[in-house]
């Protein structure tokens, strides 16, 4: 189990708009599972507990995306590869070592996604989505990808920390890393910058 996510910070939504920056360069400092757990519950965590809905908006609450983490430097929490459930707000270990290197790799050697705290996947499984609404459903879940993505970059920075939005990468490779059949869409390094 996550700490319980905060529904009140230190900084308005306003001002995170107003600071929110791509930011690649990190300092060699872990993540507090706190941070953590904000940051996962800013993504996909339950926000309301009778009709399940989450953080980030989805058409028809089909929830096409399931969230990975690659640790690899997180007070009390070990380097490894873990899959978010956002109705328990916990974390299940796929994986356990650093896998940061292996996914820096396969994003074109993208150094801060290397060198990050943790990196954030998005991964999608598409026919939740297009089941209900066939070709659209495609458009629905880049919506969705959006979605999350300017959420997880909202809370980085109300957080003081950093974060920018991956989209290079090769999606089977990432998918080996993950151990998961889904399409990666989104990596996300976060750090302190």
């Amino acid at each position: 189990m996550l700490p319980e996510p905060r529904l009140k910070g230190d900084m308005s939504v306003e001002e995170a708009i107003a600071k929110r920056r791509s930011i690649r360069y990190y300092k060699d400092k872990p993540l507090t599972l706190e941070q953590l757990s904000q940051l996962l519950w800013a993504a996909q965590g339950i926000t309301e507990e009778r009709r399940k809905f989450r953080a980030a908006p989805s058409a028809g609450a089909t929830y096409p995306f399931e969230i990975y983490v690659v640790v690899g430097n997180v007070e009390s929490l070990k380097p490894g590869i873990y899959h978010y459930d956002p109705f328990k707000h916990s974390l299940t270990l796929i994986k356990e070592g650093d896998y940061r290197k292996q996914l820096q790799a396969a994003a074109l050697n993208q150094q801060w996604v290397g060198k990050a705290a943790v990196d954030i996947v998005l991964v999608a499984f598409y026919e939740r989505t297009t089941k209900y609404y066939g070709e659209r459903g495609y458009r629905y879940v880049y919506m969705e990808a959006g979605h999350i993505g300017q959420n997880i970059y909202l809370q980085a920075t109300a957080l003081g920390l950093g974060t920018v939005a991956v989209g290079a990468f090769y999606d089977e490779d990432v998918a080996k890393i993950l151990g998961t059949d889904g399409d990666p869409i989104y990596i996300f390094p976060v750090g302190v910058p």
